[in-house]
């Protein structure tokens, strides 16, 4: 019996970006030592890829979403409900789910997104306090990873579906004025209200104030953004015909969408979704999944982060780790299997000059077992990407071709 494929997939979150001055005109990817993706595109082929369609918002849920092959068009209902479903939280039918971000709003600015990059324990203590304080009957704050956190409401206290709810991501809002920023449309004054009463709390309450003295967190608001009901993808088997797989990650976002399409979530301890981010666990426990998982998708935040912070030797760093730690030692392992395909991308860019993300293709190669070198790419960079020939690719296409070049 032949051995069964192997399918990887390798996401540097926000890697893609502009030119910087600083750089001579260089991107960060360009200014990197990358030496494994380099070798992955002069060993297949590459080009640029559509990750987030015409009149999609540019993120990490759409982007995603799209390279595993889900529509979002279809399947997307919001961000928050996906990292409900990383968490187990069960949503009942008419429930909305928020994302809740804690952050720092200063001088009427949005000071940090992230809380002042929260840690997880610290950061569990504020939602603790702010639960007990305003949940209620079918109105419940979850904790999650460092700044990000979960809020359910019922329909019926928003009087609306959420559907024509606006709310701006905080990540888009950076060093801005975020009072024009706040949620509108239907059910926004509830929204606003449960805004407003949170963060005077946070800003007046003793032990609030507390933890931010000994400095444990800058943050002293909640930002509630990404929601929607509970989504239905099928499973990565009954889409793929690929009965095993798994996701390694940080995210809740992406962890959320893993265990809806079926995927196994090993626990990477160490794991930040962060510049300290433990690489080497997550390597290694792409290479364990490997040995009895046909499809295996390892994702890295540290380069968006970066790119949020407008922290340019940060974002070199992290892509120079994710080449190191991650792509140079799952490549290796995946040249054991007489049968693979191997695909290394961001999934959007997150530039340093805004800060956030925008909706441009973004470069990848993919080499393996039945892909022949083809000189599109001589390295791993946005220039590079766009002179190769080869940019009709889009993310809902990926994984049904690679499948292709293996079968």
């Amino acid at each position: 019996m032949a051995q069964r494929a192997r399918i990887i997939m390798l996401i540097g979150d926000g890697m893609a970006d502009h030119p910087v001055p600083a750089l001579g005109g260089r991107t960060p990817l360009e200014a990197a030592a990358c030496p494994n993706m380099d070798a992955i595109a002069r060993a297949g082929r590459g080009g640029l890829i559509e990750t987030v369609a015409e009149g999609l918002k540019p993120g990490s849920d759409i982007a995603i979403m799209s390279v595993l092959g889900y529509d979002p068009k279809k399947y997307y209902t919001g961000r928050g409900p996906l990292e409900a479903a990383a968490l187990g939280i069960a949503l009942e039918p008419g429930d909305v789910c928020f994302r809740c971000n804690l952050v720092t709003l200063r001088d009427g600015r949005m000071a940090s997104y992230s809380g002042g990059n929260i840690r997880t324990a610290d950061a569990a203590k504020y939602i603790a306090m702010i639960d007990a304080k305003f949940g209620r009957e079918g109105v419940r704050f979850h904790p999650g990873v460092s700044y990000r956190h979960l809020l359910v409401v019922p329909e019926r206290l928003l009087g609306a579906d959420g559907t024509g709810l606006k709310a701006t991501p905080p990540h888009d809002i950076s060093e801005q004025p975020w009072a024009p920023h706040l949620p509108a449309g239907p059910g926004s004054a509830f929204v606003r209200q449960l805004m407003a009463d949170v963060n005077a709390f946070l800003q007046s309450d003793p032990a609030a104030c507390a933890q931010r003295a000994a400095g444990n967190g800058e943050a002293n608001a909640v930002w509630l953004w990404g929601h929607g009901t509970s989504p239905a993808l099928p499973t990565f088997a009954q889409r793929f015909g690929i009965e095993t797989g798994a996701a390694i990650t940080a995210v809740d976002l992406i962890r959320g969408i893993a265990r809806l399409a079926g995927l196994d979530v090993p626990e990477v301890p160490g794991a930040t979704g962060y510049y300290d981010t433990n690489y080497a666990g997550k390597a290694g426990a792409a290479v364990r999944m490997l040995a009895d998982h046909d499809f295996v998708v390892v994702h890295v935040e540290a380069p968006d982060e970066a790119g949020h912070n407008g922290e340019l030797d940060e974002k070199i760093r992290a892509i120079e780790n994710f080449d190191r730690e991650i792509v140079g030692p799952v490549w290796r392992a995946a040249r054991e299997y007489p049968r693979h395909a191997l695909v290394v991308l961001p999934d959007h860019p997150t530039p340093l000059d805004v800060k956030t993300h925008v909706r441009e293709k973004v470069p990848f190669a993919v080499c393996g077992s039945g892909i022949a070198p083809d000189g599109s790419m001589a390295a791993f960079s946005e220039p590079a990407a766009r002179n190769s020939p080869w940019n009709t690719m889009t993310g809902l296409g990926l994984i049904e071709w690679m499948k292709r070049t293996t079968e």
